[in-house]
């Protein structure tokens, strides 16, 4: 009798590890990002910092012709890293020389009355919570794609975001980049980034995206609103391993990125699935050790 209710309660607890373990593949499936998919546009206008994020409007990838203001995310795709832009001194610097290794990249202009210095004033505030080694473990970029911002301008910017920062910061680590709008626009585009000149201004996305040391791109975040643990996960990404370290992949597996909301969520239905497929598997190894000595 003792060994029939051991053996009923195993087959049990074998059923409810399959189920659970479908559980979670459905869990993972539905939580990781997609390659295509609709993105918030946020457009360049007067506004104020608590306005910026209001400006939202649903764009459909496929929908949106070549002439769009918007994001159209390339995620897994490559940027060209054969462009030369100018440093805050004018002096040439080839992209991929600036880019060897996981890099946040910034398209904005320095003219730019609001959402742009919104953005990297959330850098600056978000930049020193990073537990990674700024210019070893990752860099930033701020390219410009107004054609008319002079390495002046460059210079001012870097100025004002890294003593908003309060703190030292690795020269190199943050760079602020003038070019041409032949160059700025062959960076955008090759990350789907969509810009429209109005006037002196632009109507354009507010987003970065994280690319890997070889230019491919891992993720887009959007709006002036980031938080410390959204910039990591997506360096963290972008690293491919090399940073892989136990604690990373925790992370990785304990946050996931929501596509809609365009941020990380912590992914309770995966912890919780696997919280329980951990007890149900001792459960059924004391079942089976127990069921042997007897």
């Amino acid at each position: 009798m003792r060994q029939t209710l051991l053996k009923n309660s195993r087959l049990s607890f074998l059923m409810l590890l399959g189920l659970l373990l479908s559980w979670v593949g459905t869990a993972h499936s539905a939580t990781e990002p997609g390659m295509t998919g609709t993105a918030p546009m946020q457009h360049q206008g007067q506004q104020t910092e608590q306005q910026a994020p209001q400006h939202q409007h649903e764009h459909s990838e496929q929908a949106m012709p070549n002439n769009s203001v918007g994001i159209d995310e390339k995620l897994g795709e490559f940027i060209p890293l054969d462009l030369t832009f100018r440093d805050k001194n004018g002096q040439a610097v080839l992209l991929r020389d600036l880019i060897t290794g996981p890099t946040i990249i910034a398209p904005i202009y320095y003219s730019c009355p609001n959402v742009c210095a919104f953005l990297q004033a959330d850098l600056a505030r978000n930049l020193p919570a990073i537990k990674l080694q700024p210019g070893q473990d990752y860099r930033v970029l701020s390219i410009s794609f107004d054609e008319r911002d002079t390495p002046a301008a460059a210079r001012a910017a870097r100025k004002t975001y890294l003593t908003a920062m309060g703190q030292p910061f690795p020269e190199q680590a943050w760079r602020f980049l003038t070019a041409d709008a032949e160059t700025s626009r062959a960076l955008t585009e090759a990350a789907g980034y969509h810009y429209l000149r109005q006037g002196k201004d632009f109507l354009h996305p507010v987003v970065i995206f994280v690319v890997t040391g070889e230019g491919r791109i891992v993720r887009y975040l959007h709006g002036t609103r980031m938080l410390p643990m959204d910039l990591t996960l997506a360096l963290t990404e972008a690293s491919e391993g090399r940073l892989g370290s136990t604690i990373r992949k925790v992370v990785r597996f304990c946050f996931s990125y929501d596509s809609q909301q365009k941020h990380y969520v912590f992914n309770l239905l995966r912890i919780a699935a696997t919280v329980i497929l951990v007890t149900a598997g001792g459960f059924l190894l004391f079942l089976f050790i127990s069921g042997r000595k007897r």
